[in-house]
C-alpha cells in the first residue's frame, strides 16, 4: 500500500494541510512541536481508528472546531482508493470510501500502517493498557470487523459496571441482580472473541518477534510473548500478571474460553459487587513480554527494552506484509532515531528501507540514516514545504537563465 496524498482539515494544529508522498522513503523534517507527528498520527488513524498519543478522539480536533477531516488517496495494489474520515468532537465519527458513505470500521481494510515512535517504550515498560492498545490496534488491522466487536465490548462493559456500582450503592444482592446475568452473557460473547483473537495474534507474532529481535539487537535473548488472562482466576491489572492464565493454557476453542470466562465471573461476583467494578475480561488482561526468560518490565536493560519495542513493531509489519494481498504496510518512523544508539539506528534503517513506503520524521536531519534519506519535506508551524521539489524548481530556473 502507498499513501499518495494526504489532506487535513482542522486536524490538530492544521487548519488545512496537503502532503504529497512518494514510494520508498519520505522524510519530514522540522523542530519539535511544528506538526510532523500530527501528519503521522492522521495516517495511523485511518489504519487503526485510533491515536498512538491519546485515548480519545477529541484532542485531534483543532481548538474551536467541532470536527476534523482526514482524507487520503491510497494506492492499494493496482487501484486507487479515496478514504475520508470525519472525527467529531462529540458523537460518532463518519467515513467515506471513494465518495460513498461507509462505516468507519471499513477504513482499515484499505489502510495498513505500522508506526514506530518514542511512545513504543511504554508498550514494554508501561502499564497493561499500553500493551492492550498495541494488541487491539493490530487486531483491527488484521481483522477490521473487530473494531466493532471492541467498541461493542466497551459499551457492554460500561453498562455492566454501572449496574454493579448501582447495586453496591443500593445494597442489592442475590436475586435482585437478575439483570446482571443478561449483561454477563453479552460480555462473555464479545470478550471471548477478543481473547481468542488476541491469543492467535500472540501466537502468530512469536516467530517474527524472535527474528526481528535478533536482527535489531544482534543477539539471541529468547524473546517471548504471552497473555496473562483474568479468566484464569487472578487479576493481571492488579499487579500479579505472572500468576494469570497464559495463552498456552487457554488456547483452544472459543467455547472453552467462554466457559472459563463465565466461571471466573461467578467466582468474582462478590468482589465485583464490593468494588463496583467488572474484574474479569480482556480489559483486565496483560500482554507478557520476556527476554532471557525474565519479564521485560522490571528486568530488561534500556537497550533490551528498546530492542523488544522495535522488534514488536517490525514483527507486526512482517505479519501484515505476509497476510495482505495489497502489499506492504506503510512504515512510519516518528522521531524514533533520536532515541536510539548508532547501532540500533543503523540496524532499524536497513531492516525497514526495503518496504514499499516509509515515512520518517525527525527534528534533526542528520539523525536519519542515509539509506532512508530520500524525498525531504520540511514542516514549520504547520506549513509544509517540499524541499526536494523546491530545489528542483530552483535548478530548473537556473538552467533557463543560463540558456
Amino acid at each position: 500500500m502507498i499513501v499518495e496524498h494526504l489532506s487535513l482539515g482542522d486536524f490538530r494544529n492544521y487548519a488545512t494541510a496537503e502532503l504529497r508522498l512518494h514510494p520508498g522513503p519520505n522524510v519530514l523534517v522540522g523542530r519539535n512541536g511544528q506538526g510532523k507527528t500530527n501528519l503521522a498520527e492522521a495516517i495511523v488513524f485511518l489504519a487503526t481508528l485510533g491515536s498512538h498519543r491519546v485515548s480519545s478522539d477529541a484532542p485531534m480536533v483543532k481548538d474551536g472546531r467541532e470536527f476534523a477531516v482526514i482524507r487520503a488517496r491510497l494506492a492499494v495494489g493496482e487501484r486507487q482508493v479515496l478514504t475520508e474520515v470525519q472525527i467529531n468532537r462529540q458523537g460518532s465519527n463518519k467515513a467515506r470510501i471513494n465518495g460513498a458513505p461507509s462505516k468507519t470500521s471499513e477504513l482499515p481494510r484499505y489502510a495498513h500502517v505500522v508506526l514506530f515512535a518514542p511512545e513504543d517504550l511504554q508498550i514494554v515498560r508501561g502499564d497493561p493498557s499500553s500493551r492492550r492498545r498495541f494488541a487491539d490496534q493490530m487486531l483491527i488491522q488484521r481483522t477490521p470487523r473487530l473494531a466493532g466487536v471492541l467498541a461493542d465490548y466497551d459499551r457492554v462493559l460500561k453498562q455492566r459496571s454501572a449496574l454493579l456500582k448501582s447495586a453496591r450503592a443500593r445494597g442489592i444482592r442475590g436475586e435482585g441482580l437478575n439483570t446482571l446475568d443478561v449483561w454477563d452473557d453479552k460480555l462473555i460473547a464479545l470478550g471471548s472473541e477478543i481473547i481468542d483473537a488476541r491469543i492467535r495474534l500472540a501466537s502468530d507474532l512469536t516467530q517474527p518477534l524472535i527474528d526481528a529481535y535478533s536482527a535489531i539487537a544482534g543477539a539471541d535473548h529468547n524473546p517471548e510473548i504471552d497473555w496473562a488472562l483474568s479468566i484464569g482466576g487472578r487479576d493481571p491489572e492488579d499487579g500479579d500478571p505472572e500468576d494469570g492464565t497464559t495463552l498456552r493454557e487457554a488456547q483452544g476453542s472459543r467455547a472453552k474460553i467462554a466457559e472459563m470466562f463465565r466461571s471466573a465471573l461467578h467466582e468474582k461476583r462478590s468482589a465485583e459487587l464490593d468494588r463496583g467494578l467488572t474484574l474479569v475480561g480482556p480489559h483486565r488482561d496483560d500482554l507478557i513480554l520476556r527476554v532471557r526468560d525474565l519479564p521485560v518490565k522490571g528486568y530488561a536493560s534500556h537497550g533490551e527494552s528498546w530492542s523488544v519495542a522495535l522488534a514488536l513493531r517490525l514483527a507486526s509489519a512482517e505479519l501484515l506484509r505476509a497476510e495482505s494481498p495489497a502489499g506492504d504496510p506503510v512504515l512510519i518512523l516518528d522521531d524514533v532515531f533520536a532515541e536510539l544508539d548508532a547501532d540500533r539506528r543503523r540496524r532499524l534503517a536497513s531492516l525497514t528501507a526495503g518496504y514499499e513506503q516509509v515515512l520518517v520524521t525527525a527534528a534533526v536531519e542528520e539523525d536519519i540514516p542515509d539509506v532512508l534519506h530520500r524525498h525531504v519535506v520540511r514542516v514549520n508551524a504547520g506549513k509544509i514545504t517540499d524541499a526536494r521539489a523546491h530545489q528542483s524548481d530552483g535548478d530548473a530556473e537556473e538552467k533557463e537563465e543560463g540558456a
